[in-house]
């Protein structure tokens, strides 16, 4: 490797680290034919000092994010083909989670579904045979495990060694020793890094730079929220039953997760490493330069009071360890953020500043090759909404929001956490100017970006006694959930309800450009008079789905674009990446000075039009338009428009009058039974109008025909982005489709991330599910192959181990030829037919 003295004036990107995630990111972007790239690190190459230092080496590849099961699954082919002076790197022994509680086993058969679905071969085992594979463990109180076959071990740091080799001679330089002190921006572009040995001009950076990142962040004036953690792990002396053994590692990998502990063999030794502790948290200011550390910056001196309880824990599964030593011991940091996900992507404050951080050992290479398609391509081939470094509310980048969840995320590691689970703190940050009219009703909130949103209503409970009868959850899937949705589902169906729907993301566009700028983006036709609304989709260059939200023309060079309150973030990134350079357009997020209460239902109009100034007939205020109106003395702008499926609007007004037009609307609605819907509810109303929700049943892998929704894409009206990929979808035609499936048995409930079979074979996975309180199915959407996506298809979704028939349906479910929405209707009472029918005894209701 060049020394410090050949150090370039110039190169086309700089990678700032050369742990895993530095060293596989040039690599991959050798391989995608860049060159000129120059790898930088503090510390001497290969032995850093970051993380992947000092990391254990295993890689489990299971997870319930479908992403990083994929980044892991393509770290582990990376792995398997390293050679180090002709030496393999990589141990594949397969790995073991354990539980020894009931709840632990039924949560991996849980897990064993997420891996069927990802496409990860697992399986589910009992206690004999884990003895067999691993001899010292004890195992007469375990109920089994899920065994992962691919996982294995890594040489850390000669793997990045192996590949800095493979990606020198294809135009990649390392540097050791070799510290960043300041990066160059100018005009919103970086333009060089300046380092002890000199200047670099570049047009590109790469900040992997691990627990460093927020320092390196802060250099160019992009905040990294990432949080350092202490962590621990020990390695025993040699163990008798090992006797013999001159293997690394002959016996699986192993996770412990009722006791947040994991283990594997280390030649005659065992390593043990425990997350069963107090956080730990160290700020990156601290961490000592390598000059100053006797041993690797990235560690600090053991905490024997911290690993007590572990080394007891582990004893008892392991009898053997009662009488080892414990030879070597670590505390080394890893990176937490406030999501437990990677940050990865271009920052849109300084163009040419990419991230790939917060990402371990495991996911290395595969985030990287992520980062590098991205960087090279334009659109990397996964989905990285989760991990998009844009994707944080400002509040998120706070340093002491980056400390609170980092540590409960630390904490929580290895916990059996429910998909609707909230987070417990930091909460009440955002709350929407009806916040304590929700508390009055017993409201239980949920979190989405920092808001308080409700999931249900305790006050609607008294409801159920007059309702019809339908399925009442148990187990798993009764968590966070309530029978009072069903009630709220039924009053929106049957009569008027008010939903707080403040949290949707509020952009103006503005500006001489405005119209061609929503042009380029938008699927669908912009160009429409002042008043109109366009459900549209916004598409990368492969056409696959970046955005579905709609717009609403207020003026001739003035646009509201209204998204969903969860990806708000993610939808104006990809707006603002999009800005033309001329500055004829300005993006302006209009959401904290906007409420908004959609106030839907078959009596919805009844309810708004005495308290309306101005005309809301059908006549005068057709379905997709929008105008403004005057709500008692509140002045507003409504949207006609619905994502439960019935009459209705979306009423917006400024946030200080917003108290003022909820209690306007609620003391009107009581004599026609109006109710508060929460979340819930809302979810079950949209599934059973088929409506799509973006990030969940679509996103960048998926194109509008995939969908379902072709209906908005006007291939006709002139360019766009993604158009003459769709051009080419329509000719050869698709291959997958999202469908609608309904439960033979309408009792069953599941949840969502489920392994689809067709025949006998995974199929797809659930990306939706709820129970349709009106059609009385419980629903389930999933992408199946073209061939089986006709009505009547039978198919089977597996949830915790068993697999339940379902049955492809015709879409939607309700209201296909959407009389509701576009005019006022008589209500469909929850009695009539089928749809009230279900049961209540908890004995009987399986979930």
């Amino acid at each position: 490797m060049p020394s410090r003295d050949d150090l370039p004036g110039d190169a086309r990107v700089v990678i700032i680290g050369a742990g895993i995630v530095g060293c596989s990111a040039a690599y991959h972007l050798t391989r995608l034919g860049w060159k000129d790239i120059v790898v930088l690190d503090q510390g001497p190459l290969f032995e850093a000092g970051g993380s992947t230092s000092h990391a254990p080496g295993m890689v489990f590849e299971n997870n319930a994010a479908r992403t990083t099961c994929h980044f892991a699954m393509r770290s582990v082919d990376v792995y398997r083909d390293l050679r180090l002076n002709g030496e393999s790197l990589w141990t594949e022994v397969g790995s073991l989670e354990v539980a020894t509680t009931p709840e632990r086993w039924e949560e991996l058969k849980r897990r064993n579904g997420h891996a069927t679905s990802w496409g990860l071969e697992t399986h589910l085992i009992g206690p004999d045979e884990i003895k067999r594979m691993v001899p010292i463990m004890r195992t007469d109180h375990l109920y089994g495990a899920i065994q992962v076959p691919r996982d294995g071990t890594v040489r850390t740091t000669r793997a990045c060694e192996a590949l800095a080799r493979l990606a020198a001679p294809n135009g990649a330089r390392f540097f050791g020793r070799t510290r960043v002190t300041g990066i160059e921006v100018r005009n919103g572009r970086v333009e060089a890094v300046l380092t002890e040995g000199g200047r670099i001009r570049c047009e590109q950076v790469l900040c992997a730079a691990g627990i460093w990142g927020p320092l390196v962040g802060r250099m160019a004036g992009v905040p990294i929220p990432l949080q350092p953690m202490q962590h621990l792990y020990a390695i025993t002396d040699p163990l008798p039953e090992f006797h013999g053994d001159t293997a690394w590692q002959s016996t699986p990998l192993v996770r412990h997760q009722d006791k947040s502990m994991y283990f594997r063999q280390h030649y005659q030794g065992y390593l043990l490493g425990s997350y069963r502790h107090e956080p730990v948290l160290v700020d990156a200011a601290d961490i000592r330069r390598h000059e100053d550390d006797p041993m690797m910056p990235s560690c600090l001196p053991f905490r024997d009071d911290l690993f007590q309880a572990a080394l007891a824990n582990a004893q008892e599964l392991y009898p053997p360890l009662r009488s080892a030593e414990l030879v070597e011991k670590v505390n080394g940091m890893f990176s937490f953020t406030p999501d437990a996900h990677s940050l990865i992507g271009e920052s849109l404050d300084v163009r040419g500043f990419w991230a790939c951080e917060a990402v371990w050992l495991t996911h290395g290479p595969g985030a990287a090759q992520a980062v590098a398609e991205w960087m090279v391509e334009g659109i990397p081939s996964l989905d990285l909404r989760e991990e998009d470094l844009n994707r944080f509310y400002p509040y998120v980048q706070s340093p002491s929001y980056v400390r609170a969840r980092g540590a409960q995320n630390y904490r929580e590691i290895y916990d059996i956490i429910h998909p609707l689970q909230p987070m417990a703190k930091p909460r009440q940050l955002r709350l929407t100017p009806f916040y304590d009219r929700e508390v009055a009703l017993g409201s239980f909130f949920t979190e989405t970006a920092g808001w308080e949103r409700p999931l249900w209503y305790e006050a609607n409970q008294p409801l159920l006694e007059a309702a019809p009868e339908f399925p009442v959850r148990s187990g798993w899937a009764a968590r966070f959930w309530s029978p009072a949705q069903g009630v709220e589902h039924q009053a929106a169906r049957e009569r008027a309800v008010l939903f707080d729907a403040t949290p949707f993301v509020k952009i103006e566009v503005t500006g001489r450009g405005a119209l061609a700028y929503l042009q380029r983006l938008a699927a669908n036709q912009m160009d429409h008079p002042v008043g109109k609304v366009t459900y549209t989709a916004m598409l990368n260059q492969r056409g696959g789905i970046m955005t579905d939200l709609t717009v609403t023309r207020i003026d001739e060079e003035r646009f509201w674009v209204v998204t969903g309150g969860g990806v708000g973030m993610h939808d104006l990134a990809w707006m603002r990446s999009q800005l033309p350079m001329d500055h004829s357009v300005r993006l302006e997020n209009l959401t904290s000075g906007w409420c908004c209460i959609g106030v839907w239902g078959p009596r919805a109009r009844d309810l708004v039009q005495p308290l309306a100034q101005e005309d809301v007939s059908n006549a005068a205020f057709p379905y997709l338009t929008g105008q403004p109106v005057t709500i008692g003395n509140v002045p507003c702008y409504a949207i006609r428009i619905s994502y439960v499926g019935e009459l209705g609007w979306e009423v917006y007004a400024p946030s200080e009058y917003g108290l003022r037009l909820w209690d306007t609307l609620w003391q009107a609605g009581q004599q026609q039974g109006v109710i508060a819907l929460g979340g819930g509810a809302f979810d079950s109303l949209r599934l059973e109008k088929g409506y799509r929700n973006w990030g969940v049943d679509m996103y960048s892998e998926h194109n509008p025909y995939e969908v379902g929704i072709g209906f908005a894409v006007r291939l006709n009206k002139g360019d766009f982005i993604g158009r003459d990929a769709l051009l080419r979808s329509k000719e050869q035609g698709i291959t997958r489709k999202l469908s609608c499936m309904t439960l033979d048995d309408p009792t069953v409930a599941v949840m969502g991330k489920e392994p689809i079979f067709v025949d006998g074979q995974v199929a797809g996975f659930v990306t939706s599910a709820n129970y349709g309180y009106t059609v009385g199915q419980s629903i389930v959407y999933g992408y199946l192959p073209v061939e089986h996506v006709a009505a009547g298809t039978k198919v089977e979704i597996q949830y915790f181990g068993k697999r339940y028939p379902a049955t492809v349906r015709k879409e939607p479910l309700f209201d296909p030829e959407m009389t509701r929405l576009k005019e006022t209707v008589p209500s469909l009472p929850l009695s009539q037919g089928e749809s009230g029918r279900g049961v209540r005894d908890r004995e009987t209701a399986r979930t």
